[in-house]
């Protein structure tokens, strides 16, 4: 039988894998872009993973914040953050685009960094979770 305890310890293992696999797959995909492909594609793959891992922090310390006792913050005031941090992030990709400071392909690659982290973490569950099954 699983306790709370149980769940919080899956649940911090998997923010602090998604979040140090974030910053590993920005790295590579930078290294990657810088040395195989053109500058602006690069750069767009470095911009687009900053973008995404940078939201996804902030997402992480909005909601602990909002969320742990005993100044637990309304739902309304959560969105309205995201919300503001979804259009800033709009508005720097536009400006990115526009001005053809980035490749818009590198860019959506580096977008992808969190969601190609959160596939692998899992992955990486499934797998814990067939081999705790057949043993």
């Amino acid at each position: 039988m699983k306790t709370k305890e149980t769940d919080d310890n899956i649940q911090q293992r998997l923010i602090r894998f998604v979040t140090l696999t974030n910053w590993i797959l920005l790295v590579l995909s930078c290294v990657a872009g810088f040395v195989f492909f053109p500058s602006d594609f690069a750069r767009g793959i470095l911009f687009g993973g900053l973008i995404v891992t940078i939201n996804f922090h902030m997402l992480a310390r909005t909601l602990k914040n909002a969320l742990t006792p005993p100044y637990i913050a309304s739902h309304n005031f959560i969105l309205a953050r995201y919300y503001i941090r979804f259009v800033i992030s709009g508005v720097i990709i536009f400006f990115l685009i526009a001005n053809h400071y980035v490749n818009p392909i590198g860019l959506f690659i580096g977008l992808s960094v969190v969601v190609a982290s959160i596939m692998l973490a899992t992955l990486m569950e499934i797998k814990n979770l067939f081999l705790k099954e057949a043993i």
